[in-house]
Order: structure tokens, then C-alpha cells, then sequence
């Protein structure tokens, strides 16, 4: 079960706590597909856009909102990324700063077909708060190798891109990018 909770609702210690747990999931999750042999051997970060995505610019625009009811991309130009084989993500929360906000869902999903769905965040629970952002009641990890399909449903058309910021850490080797 995937749900949203906006940021308003919660006590900062509670994002922290939700924060660290998607953080020790990720590690988790990198220790058990032996990325590394302990804890000391990786290092967690935000992801860099280019880097770690390959879009255009190292931020968060979603593809152009052209039609409505349409899922568009997060990964500005970019459809379906693929993680590299030393890698994995974990996502947290999302953010919307463009206003008001134009889209009202956000999928998780895997592969370039989308064929399985690892969660679904409906974005306008947000849109009644002076801050546009939530936290997920649990992260949601993708693997080393994985086909990203990370996609918003636009709500309202503008034909232009979105800022849809995603909150996560990227877990890798130490000394890849920080020693």
C-alpha cells in the first residue's frame, strides 16, 4: 500500500525518521545484492540528474505537460533511465514548485513498458498546503540495472515542463563519486 502524507501533517521528527529509513533501506538493500561487504564500503547521496539519469539538466523539470491525462516523464528529457550496475536509488518524497500544481499522480514504475507498478502518490493531496510536498509512508527502492519509469499524470495543461522534485538517496561503492 502506497500513500502520501504532506509535509504540513508531519513533525520534523517524523521526516527525519521516514528519511532515515529510506536511507537504511537503500543500504539495506545494497548490502544484501553485495555492492558492498559492509556498511563502511558505501557512501549515500542525492542524485545527480545528469549523472545518475543522463537528462539534460542537472535538475528536476518533467518532460512538457502536452495533453491532460497523459503520464509524462520526471527525467526531463529522458523516458526510461536505467541505473547503472553499481547502483541503486531510493526514493523518500516528492515536491511540486511549479503552481499550481499541474499534475495529480506520480508512478513508480519498472521498465521501458512500465510492466510493474511499485507505487502510485496521488500529488493533489497536496495541493490544499502552503507547502507542496510529501513524504512516502514507505521509500521506494530501485535496483542496480533497473529501467526506471518514473512519471507523473498531468491534470492541468500548460505545454510546458514541471518542476516534480524527487527526494532519495543514491547508494553506491564508496569512492565512486565521494570517497
Amino acid at each position: 500500500m502506497s500513500y502520501i502524507v504532506p509535509s504540513e501533517e508531519l513533525t520534523l521528527t517524523d521526516k527525519k525518521q521516514l528519511r532515515n529509513e529510506a536511507l537504511e533501506a537503500g543500504i539495506a538493500r545494497a548490502l544484501k545484492l553485495g555492492l558492498a561487504s559492509s556498511r563502511e564500503g558505501l557512501i549515500a547521496r542525492e542524485p545527480e540528474n545528469i549523472a545518475d539519469f543522463g537528462t539534460a539538466a542537472d535538475q528536476w523539470l518533467t518532460a512538457a505537460l502536452t495533453a491532460v491525462g497523459t503520464l509524462f516523464t520526471v527525467f526531463n528529457n529522458i523516458a526510461t533511465p536505467t541505473l547503472a550496475n553499481n547502483k541503486l536509488v531510493v526514493f523518500y518524497k516528492v515536491g511540486v514548485e511549479t503552481a499550481p500544481s499541474p499534475v495529480s499522480l506520480l508512478w513508480f514504475q519498472l521498465g521501458a513498458a512500465a510492466g510493474t507498478t511499485k507505487a502510485v502518490f496521488d500529488l493533489e493531496q497536496l495541493v490544499n498546503h502552503l507547502v507542496v510536498e510529501g513524504y512516502f509512508n514507505e521509500p521506494v527502492v530501485y535496483d542496480p540495472t533497473n529501467v526506471l519509469n518514473v512519471r507523473v499524470t498531468c491534470r492541468i495543461l500548460t505545454n510546458l515542463q514541471a518542476r516534480v522534485q524527487l527526494g532519495g538517496f543514491l547508494v553506491e561503492p564508496r569512492g565512486q563519486v565521494i570517497s
